[in-house]
């Protein structure tokens, strides 16, 4: 079973900084891409940013310049550092990974999501 659980959100004031963590367990065979996605109240989700298993980056227009995806040396670790931030940037922010699995032989790629967490950004 593949999980991935997010943590480092909380409230902060316009202007601040957080760092996100995202860690994947499980019987991980590979993973490849993995990206940040974030959803505010009555809004659809979105992508924030992503990063391939090589390092390629890409970013939404909104964050960029202010916010860093980055993955850690055990490549089962995602991060976003995400600086100057502003109230719009309020939101749930979602890890998202795409991974290959070990399952008694079978080697299935699926899309996994994490539970959330908070960011709250203060005015």
């Amino acid at each position: 079973q593949v999980q991935l659980v997010e943590s480092g959100g909380g409230l902060v004031q316009a202007g601040g900084s957080l760092r996100l963590s995202c860690a994947a367990s499980g019987s991980i065979f590979n993973i490849n891409a993995m990206g940040w996605y974030r959803q505010a109240p009555g809004e659809q989700r979105e992508l924030v940013a992503r990063i391939t298993s090589v390092g390629s980056t890409n970013y939404a227009d909104s964050v960029k310049g202010r916010f860093t995806i980055s993955r850690g040396n055990a490549k089962n670790t995602m991060y976003l550092q995400m600086n100057s931030l502003k109230p719009e940037d309020t939101a749930v922010y979602y890890c998202n990974a795409d991974i290959t699995s070990n399952s008694g032989g079978a080697y299935p790629t699926r899309n996994y999501w994490g539970q959330g967490t908070q960011v709250t950004v203060s005015s």
